[in-house]
């Protein structure tokens, strides 16, 4: 059973190494990237970040405005509804 050829077979010498190269590069700065998401996640305010995410949140207009009914007299009605042949 033969192996499909490796996708590198038509690299010369020196793509090959600058590829290496490239790949210690990103292997050597990871820690680095990491530590700072790491400081940037820690300097985030959650408060406004939700604020930039959603947008100004007016509770006294829907849809977030309380509803005048908790649905439960519907609920009711369709109940009574069913329960008649």
């Amino acid at each position: 059973m033969t192996s499909p050829p490796s996708a590198l077979a038509g690299w010369t010498v020196e793509q090959i190494a600058a590829g290496r190269r490239w790949v210690n590069a990103w292997k050597a700065a990871g820690p680095n990237l990491e530590r700072i998401r790491r400081h940037e996640l820690r300097q985030l305010d959650s408060y406004r970040t939700i604020a930039l995410l959603c947008g100004p949140a007016d509770y006294r207009v829907a849809p977030r405005a309380p509803k005048s009914t908790s649905g439960l007299i519907e609920q009711q009605r369709l109940f009574r509804k069913m329960r008649r042949p």
